[in-house]
């Protein structure tokens, strides 16, 4: 019996700090389900239920930030500018599909991102802008001007989605040194195109971009994963430990008695 109150008493212990945790993550997470189904609205061109869910983001936004401070003064920036963008994508007259539902994946990322300690959302775009930049580069190469401009524009596209996002997560360092190739790549494309040297600034950029998609992959695991992991082991551990004392108290015991009943 003291075996099973002990183990009740270390799991209530280790259960305690995990409910604190994740009630102090309901906040932010009620904002991420928000950004998601407001997103899924825009997709299904329910236009004026994406601007109510949009709207009562606002509210609540507004609400924790000045009850909680749950953001640094960029994370508050990045939320409020992506947010009127996706609002203006939901109450525009003439605004395209596409345009709309990129505007409001923009948001939803942004907002995953500071909700997310490990995998953000804006990593699985990896594969399409991957994809899209070794096209352009691939016709750079071999002098085909149309398809790496149209190639080159749907990376940039691509890109924009997923750049405040990055903001949130990358240093700036690594933002500003990608963002110089790509400013340097768009603006002398002509050069990039006919201009073997100039493309090896193709094969710099490439090499960041999978430096930042791979090192966002090995990111460490989530912190409370990790105590979680810590606090289950001492339990195990603790609880061996025990029994073990225990066992061995009754061995004792039984070997104290057969001593005493030799002696009788």
């Amino acid at each position: 019996m003291k075996v099973k109150w002990l183990l009740l008493f270390l799991i209530v212990i280790m259960l305690t700090p995990m409910t604190v945790f994740a009630n102090s993550q309901k906040p932010i997470e009620k904002l991420d389900n928000i950004s998601d189904e407001a997103l899924q609205m825009i997709k299904f061109q329910r236009y004026e239920d994406g601007k109510k869910l949009l709207d009562y983001f606002s509210e609540q936004f507004t609400v924790i930030s000045s009850k909680e401070h749950p953001f640094t003064v960029d994370q508050h920036r990045i939320i409020s500018v992506s947010h009127d963008e996706a609002l203006e994508a939901a109450v525009s007259a003439n605004m395209e599909y596409e345009e709309r539902v990129q505007r409001l994946t923009k948001f939803r990322l942004v907002v995953d991102a500071i909700a997310t300690s490990h995998q953000p959302l804006w990593t699985e775009m990896e594969n399409p802008i991957m994809t899209a930049f070794k096209d352009a580069r691939e016709a750079a190469s071999t002098g085909d001007s149309a398809h790496f401009h149209s190639n080159f524009n749907t990376f940039m596209s691509l890109y924009n989605v997923i750049y405040p996002s990055m903001k949130i997560d990358v240093s700036a360092e690594s933002i500003q040194k990608i963002d110089a190739r790509i400013n340097f790549i768009d603006e002398y494309r002509s050069e990039v195109v006919n201009n073997i040297k100039s493309q090896q600034e193709l094969e710099g950029l490439e090499m960041d971009l999978k430096n930042l998609f791979e090192n966002m992959d090995e990111d460490e695991a989530d912190p409370s994963l990790w105590w979680v992991i810590i606090s289950t082991g001492s339990i195990i551990i603790l609880t061996l430990s025990y029994v073990g004392w225990r066992k061995y108290q009754g061995e004792k015991n039984m070997r104290k008695n057969r001593t005493r009943v030799h002696k009788d």
